[in-house]
């Protein structure tokens, strides 16, 4: 079993004017001269951390990470009570890394993302697919009503019906047949006490069950009251919208991306992104490497997904 690198501290870091008011966190990591290679964190609003440095080699590759529009040590954070998600979506995100690789002064670079990650990475290769050298794709996320009906809305209930109970418990009865339509009027109600504890509880359904089995840690740092504030009406707010995708758009024009290397993992058990989507994009990237991790969940540091995360980067560092 393969383990993370060691401990890195970013060389060099600092806030990006993206516009709208907004500015992006960014840092960069291991060797200056090394392959670039950009990480892009899941939610939408989960945030980098210093976990995501280590899954690249830091001697063969300059790691750059940054922390999306409105969550970790980006400004404003979507905790505060006047933040505005209007100018937050998939296609200001799309720009925003464009704007930072030429900040970076990066010509072309390695995109790695996973969960809501591989759905903007994605998005931005079908964009950009000339600035793409190659993509690392874990947890695939796509946005599609049947992803967001199964997790959300009712389908995966039927696993965890103890937690499910817990996720409807701020939902009014009469508003349970959507969802998420309820939660955003509850997460967007300018009174803590009606956003606080919907936002705790949309953040503990998510981390209590992207782990094959439950982790205190995962939980806890989900449910930190200003940070499931963020990630629950970032990632809301983007569900509302479909991503500001058509329906299965991301899988549809999958084929622009014939000459970029691709390598996808997926865990069997991952019930938050269930194996349905990684297949279906894997047939739609036939050139792409399909890796399915018969015993493990969705997080990218479960046992057998890390070790194929890690041999996918170290392949693509020469």
């Amino acid at each position: 079993m393969r383990t993370l690198y060691p401990e890195i501290e970013p060389y060099d870091a600092g806030l990006l004017d993206v516009g709208d008011g907004n500015a992006i966190y960014w840092e960069t990591c291991g060797n200056p001269d090394g392959k670039p290679v950009v990480f892009l964190h899941g939610g939408p609003g989960g945030g980098s951390s210093a976990d995501h440095r280590r899954l690249f080699d830091p001697a063969r590759y300059r790691i750059v990470l940054f922390d999306q529009r409105g969550c970790g040590r980006s400004t404003p954070h979507a905790s505060a009570p006047e933040a505005d998600l209007a100018a937050n979506t998939s296609w200001h995100l799309v720009s925003d890394i464009e704007k930072l690789r030429d900040h970076l002064a990066v010509d072309t670079w390695q995109v790695f993302g996973g969960s809501w990650g591989s759905a903007l990475a994605l998005a931005y290769a079908e964009t950009h697919p000339d600035r793409v050298r190659e993509l690392v794709l874990r947890g695939i996320f796509t946005l599609r009503q049947v992803e967001l009906d199964w997790f959300y809305e009712g389908g995966a209930s039927a696993i965890f019906p103890d937690l499910w109970q817990e996720f409807l418990a701020p939902v009014p009865v009469e508003e349970r047949g959507h969802l998420i339509r309820a939660y955003s009027r509850l997460l967007n109600n300018p009174d803590p006490a009606v956003h606080g504890p919907a936002a705790i509880a949309w953040s503990r359904w998510e981390s209590s069950t992207i782990t094959l089995l439950p982790r205190a840690d995962v939980i806890a740092r989900f449910t930190e009251p200003s940070y499931a504030v963020a990630f629950a009406r970032i990632e809301n707010h983007y569900f509302i919208h479909g991503g500001w995708w058509e329906e299965g758009q991301l899988i549809r024009d999958a084929g622009r991306l014939a000459d970029i290397p691709t390598v996808i993992v997926q865990g069997r058990y991952d019930i938050c992104t269930p194996a349905m989507t990684a297949w279906a994009l894997a047939k739609a990237m036939p050139h792409a490497e399909l890796r399915m991790i018969a015993d493990a969940g969705h997080a990218f540091d479960e046992p057998g997904i890390l070790d194929a995360l890690l041999e996918a980067t170290d392949r693509f560092a020469s």
